[in-house]
């Protein structure tokens, strides 16, 4: 199968520049839900009565689901065929508010084969999410391990069941 969705290894190569073609606005249920499923219980998130008392004046986005969001945002450009293995190097220049609209690019920063997957390459990416403004919201390093064309699963036929009363 040729036509497989995403970049596999060989795709990448250092100095390549995605411009992510998502965009998505934040909504309150966003942030409510995420902050409170996830146990984070920092009114600033979810209590605008609190919020609007503070130096921001309302709820600010859970920087967990900024992070989240600007990962997803990247995914169809960078990792439909890996497997995450990190981010670090976190930023978050400025806040992000319900009704904001997030976009991303990312610049490919290092790529080596892998030592212990011959099928698979490691490949590190600088990602960067800004507003609707232009903005710069989060900027943060990832590293994934992709597959190379020839030993995805995408690529690999399945085994064939045997057929009824074999």
């Amino acid at each position: 199968m040729t036509d497989a969705p995403g970049r596999f290894y060989e795709d990448f190569q250092v100095g390549d520049v995605y411009h992510h073609p998502w965009g998505r606005t934040v909504t309150q249920a966003d942030n409510v839900w995420f902050s409170l499923l996830t146990l984070a219980t920092n009114p600033i998130h979810f209590d605008a009565g609190y919020a609007a008392r503070t130096e921001f004046g309302r709820p600010l986005v859970n920087s967990c689901f900024t992070l989240s969001l600007v990962t997803g945002l990247s995914v169809a450009d960078l990792s439909q065929n890996a497997v995450n293995l990190g981010w670090d190097q976190v930023r978050l220049p400025h806040p992000v508010f319900e009704g904001d609209t997030l976009y991303a690019r990312s610049e490919v920063v290092e790529k080596r084969e892998s030592r212990s997957r011959p099928g698979m390459g490691i490949v590190r990416v600088k990602t960067t999410g800004y507003n609707q403004n232009g903005v710069v919201v989060i900027e943060f390093f990832r590293t994934i391990l992709v597959y190379k064309r020839e030993a995805s699963p995408r690529t690999v036929p399945a085994a064939r069941e045997p057929a009824p009363g074999s």
